[in-house]
């Protein structure tokens, strides 16, 4: 696996790699994926409660998603990460939302922080990479969808959050 090449590629790296590690430790130990989440864990649970059921498809869905991060970082795929920014800013809103209207215990908040800030982390990482391509390099004829290692320098090309 290749390192990312961009800023914005290091935030979806992190993120990825994050995914992955909180996917698997909710489908190997979900206990403890439930209490670092603020959730009861009761010793016995009541016939029809699919907690479990409900954990292991979503631990199933960070690792999955943390893996479409990782492909995406080693392609440098930054179409992808403008798609991120805007939908995490939406899991960020909805997240909160769970948690302001009580459906959510308030330390799942950290998980719409998470998303929040991931977010910001990853425009802010597309100005930078922007403000740093090379002069002259239009903002618009950004090669998104080329395989990596087509382009003559690391450096990525230049890229406008939209």
């Amino acid at each position: 696996m290749r390192l990312p090449r961009s800023g914005a590629g290091w935030t979806i790296a992190v993120f990825g790699v994050l995914a992955v590690l909180l996917g698997a430790l909710g489908l190997i130990w979900p206990e403890t994926q439930l209490r670092l989440l603020g959730f009861e864990v009761p010793t016995q649970r009541a016939p029809g409660d699919y907690t479990g059921t409900f954990l292991t498809a979503s631990s199933m869905a960070s690792f999955n998603m943390g893996v479409y991060y990782l492909l995406a970082t080693a392609t440098e795929w930054r179409s992808f990460y403008r798609f991120t920014v805007v939908f995490r800013l939406v899991t960020f809103t909805v997240f909160s939302l769970a948690v302001l209207s009580e459906v959510a215990p308030g330390r799942f908040f950290g998980v719409a922080l998470w998303e929040g800030v991931g977010a910001v982390a990853t425009a802010l990482g597309l100005w930078w990479d922007a403000r740093r391509a090379a002069p002259g390099t239009s903002p618009t004829a950004t090669p998104d969808d080329t395989p990596a290692g087509s382009g003559s320098g690391s450096a990525p090309a230049a890229d406008a959050v939209h």
